[in-house]
């Protein structure tokens, strides 16, 4: 090794430990009155919450049940940017002229 390593090697050690000893004092002596972290932010990027929010989809899987009509008291809605029609706990799709059951994980 040469003496440019071991010399950045000792200083980035010497800066961890001291990261860990004040990150231990200064939780012990602040007490906060309101949360101050802003979780999934692209300025956290050790935030598990918003990496798993990040991550998450929901999958929209068409079915081989085709409806020429679709049931009355249809809602519109929008996931994942896909325009389904939901009528109850049924979704539906359209495709062409007809409606496809679609099933959304």
């Amino acid at each position: 090794m040469s003496k440019s390593t071991v010399k950045a090697t000792l200083i980035a050690s010497a800066a961890l430990i001291s990261i860990i000893v004040a990150d231990v004092t200064i939780e012990s002596n602040i007490v906060l009155s309101e949360a101050q972290a802003r979780i999934g932010r692209p300025l956290t990027p050790l935030s598990y919450a918003g990496v798993a929010r990040r991550t998450t989809r929901r999958a929209i899987y068409a079915t081989s049940v085709y409806v020429a009509t679709l049931p009355r008291g249809c809602t519109t809605v929008i996931i994942e940017g896909a325009s389904l029609y939901q009528c109850g706990t049924t979704y539906y799709q359209a495709s062409g002229g007809q409606y496809v059951v679609v099933r959304v994980q």
